[in-house]
């Protein structure tokens, strides 16, 4: 009689507790250094490569559940050696589009994703998901900047941590 008691109350205050909210993880990183040879599509230099190939050593221990980057070979080529480390391919996306963002965020709720763009659209992405204006565009020289962002839904953030890779 006891145990059906205290089996009843469990079931009780665990159906009264309110729901835990997902929380995801965004790593927003922008391309490694990119070659200047004129074109609109460049592709990494030797030290982006390597610093391609550190992003891997930096989330070695990270569970990643999907990495994003737009069409550009410097974006594609910054995550790829990751894409590879974890096995898992890498979805492109448009930059600049609020839907996307929001599709990605919905998708992979409570996971944890990697997106790569660029100078501009990263710090946009920030400032999407943390309903804020407070990220300016990067320096065009600077290509070490990592935003990891704790997002329980767009607007809604728990931790956004700003390190250099």
């Amino acid at each position: 009689m006891i145990r059906s008691i205290l089996f009843f109350m469990l079931l009780l205050v665990t159906g009264c507790a309110p729901g835990q909210e997902k929380i995801t993880t965004f790593i927003l990183l922008r391309h490694a250094e990119k070659i200047n040879d004129g074109t609109s599509d460049p592709d990494l230099e030797v030290e982006g490569i390597t610093r391609a190939n550190h992003l891997v050593e930096v989330l070695q221990k990270t569970s990643v559940d999907a990495i994003y980057s737009t069409a550009f070979k410097r974006t594609r080529n910054t995550v790829t050696p990751l894409a590879k480390a974890k096995g898992i391919e890498i979805t492109l996306y448009e930059a600049f589009k609020v839907e996307e963002i929001e599709k990605i965020l919905k998708k992979h709720a409570g996971g944890t994703v990697v997106i790569c763009g660029h100078t501009n659209n990263i710090p946009w992405t920030a400032n999407l998901l943390t309903g804020t204006e407070q990220y300016k565009d990067f320096d065009d020289k600077d290509y070490t900047n990592l935003l990891i962002v704790s997002v329980v839904e767009k607007g809604k953030v728990s931790n956004v941590t700003w390190l250099t890779y």
